[in-house]
């Protein structure tokens, strides 16, 4: 499948249901060696001026080691016939799965990075801050933090520059 790359002003999403509901696979390395991961918490919106996308990604994830080393990562959104394949990369690791060969998913390098010819839609994000999220940062008692963490690792919440969208042509 081929993308064709859009200005960024031409996107008419709703991205509660495009990042919430939908899903997306954020995806960070090269052709030789990249990991994906589902994932369904994020923002996009306007900080320092620029175009940003913020993710959140426990450091124990398998893809946290490739979105460190690598500048760039992408998020990937698919259409519904896809809901498997995400289930399967969000619920199983990369360290011992080859998560395209199980999905059938077809690997594909856009601008330094890899996405999935099958999306039909990437960001390609370069990050630009990081930092952790903790239990003191919580403001209201909401229980938040024993609901989603217990005795998980709270997750590093990435900013990135969008620096490219690309559609399914």
């Amino acid at each position: 499948m081929s993308f064709k790359k859009i200005d960024l002003s031409e996107l008419t999403i709703n991205p509660f249901k495009l990042i919430g509901k939908d899903w997306m696979l954020l995806t960070a390395g090269n052709a030789e060696k990249y990991n994906t991961m589902t994932a369904s918490w994020g923002q996009l919106g306007v900080l320092w001026n620029k175009n940003v996308f913020t993710c959140y990604i426990r450091p124990n994830r398998y893809t946290y080691e490739f979105v460190e080393d690598n500048e760039f990562f992408t998020a990937s959104f698919f259409g519904e016939e896809y809901r498997e394949a995400l289930k399967f990369c969000g619920s199983k690791s990369g360290r011992d799965y080859d998560k395209a060969k199980e999905t059938g998913l077809t690997p594909t390098e856009l601008d330094g990075s890899i996405a999935f010819n099958e999306a039909n839609m990437v960001i390609v994000c370069r990050k630009l801050y990081k930092d952790s999220l903790k239990s003191e940062g919580f403001l209201t008692n909401e229980g938040f933090a024993n609901t989603f963490y217990g005795a998980d690792p709270y997750h590093e919440r990435y900013i990135a520059e969008i620096v490219a969208v690309y559609v399914k042509e």
